[in-house]
């Protein structure tokens, strides 16, 4: 299910999610462009076995430094589809969710989300050796924040089916459960056959998702009061 809009105004301009959404896009062009990428890599990606001890637990004597890679590595992606498909989706639910919260909240929000994802992804996986990138997991704590905010709003929904595309639109939360329910499948059927896994961090998904649900009743008490007035326009004003 590929969202294309939703429903909710727009009452700023989401200058947090364009700065994210501009970065991402800045180290990815170094990625592809340097000599050597697997550099970048071993230097900002998470890999679960140094952080890790079979058991779950953080390995002790790391300092600060050590662990800016669960911060770090959500800002790698390993492809252009890969990039594309979690930038489209941040500026979708993010933008309405930073109008709700403010710029700083949900800033902190975001950061805090992708902390989360990476560290449930390391905790389940302890000892693996393949790194984890992409900033799929700090987007589902925003996708669980905003079916939280926003339960009521409706998403347009694309689905390809062989080259007819089904277009449709259904309530966000909706979409949030039938979404988590996919994670949850996919990682039940990799633990049970982890032979046919496809390299896609599950956990980190059901991780940073469920630190959006528990985050945002703590930030909508620092959030500004609901806006009203004159609605931002922007790209998804012209799809209809």
């Amino acid at each position: 299910m590929f969202p294309i809009k939703d429903s909710v105004p727009k009452y700023s301009t989401p200058v947090v999610v364009y700065s994210i959404i501009l970065v991402n896009t800045l180290v990815f062009l170094v990625q592809i462009s340097t000599p050597d990428p697997e550099f970048i890599i071993t230097q900002f990606a998470m890999f679960p076995s140094y952080h890790f001890l079979p058991d779950g637990t953080l390995r002790p004597g790391q300092g600060l430094f050590d662990f800016l890679p669960f911060v770090t590595a959500t800002f790698l992606h390993g492809g252009w589809l890969h990039i594309i498909f979690n930038m489209w989706t941040l500026f979708i639910f993010g933008a309405s969710l930073e109008n709700r919260l403010g710029s700083p909240q949900f800033l902190v929000f975001y950061l805090l989300c992708a902390v989360a994802s990476t560290y449930a992804h390391g905790y389940f996986n302890a000892a693996s050796y393949v790194p984890i990138i992409g900033a799929s997991g700090a987007i589902a704590g925003v996708i669980g924040g905003y079916a939280l905010c926003f339960p009521k709003a409706r998403l347009t929904l694309l689905i390809p089916i062989i080259f007819i595309p089904l277009i449709f639109t259904i309530p966000a939360l909706t979409y949030a459960v039938i979404w988590f329910g996919i994670q949850l499948l996919q990682t039940t059927w990799e633990a049970m056959r982890p032979s046919m896994g496809g390299g896609i961090a599950w956990w980190a998904h059901i991780g940073g998702f469920i630190a959006g649900l528990v985050l945002l009743p703590v930030f909508l008490l620092f959030a500004p009061p609901r806006r009203t007035g004159t609605v931002t326009r922007g790209p998804w004003d012209r799809l209809h």
